[in-house]
């Protein structure tokens, strides 16, 4: 199963933290969000069909994150966990911890934000720079 999340970038983006990495269906973002890597998301974790959510519920799952942005990619792989309540209507976060709340998406990923490329950085800075967020269930 595959799901494209497309944001958008924004001249705050950092991408500088060591344990998550996030996409926000937001427009505004301040230079304190240094784990949000896109704003205007299409989607919040609410949004996600029914089957993907059953999915990322499923501790079995293995879950691949591809990162699109021009020419580049970052992939960032995590797991799925029967206490994902995937109910936030506006974030998508994925973490390195187990930490679970309503924005989490998957846990125990083995990348965070600051580990994207700098050159994927220094395009997601320009407001007009697309970008996909694909999840990936087999």
């Amino acid at each position: 199963m595959r799901f494209e999340i497309k944001f958008s970038g924004h001249k705050n983006i950092r991408s500088n933290h060591k344990k998550t990495i996030e996409i926000t269906k937001d427009s505004e973002l301040t230079p304190k969000g240094d784990c949000i890597i896109g704003v205007n998301a299409s989607h919040g974790c609410s949004d996600l069909p029914r089957s993907l959510k059953e999915k990322l519920q499923n501790p079995k799952s293995k879950v691949q994150f591809l990162i699109k942005v021009a020419d580049h990619e970052f992939i960032v792989n995590g797991s799925g966990n029967e206490d994902l309540t995937l109910t936030h209507t506006e974030d998508i976060v994925i973490r390195k911890s187990d930490f679970k709340c309503p924005r989490t998406l998957s846990i125990k990923c083995d990348k965070s934000s600051y580990l994207l490329p700098r050159e994927m950085v220094a395009l997601l800075q320009d407001p007009k720079s697309r970008g996909t967020f694909t999840i990936i269930i087999e």
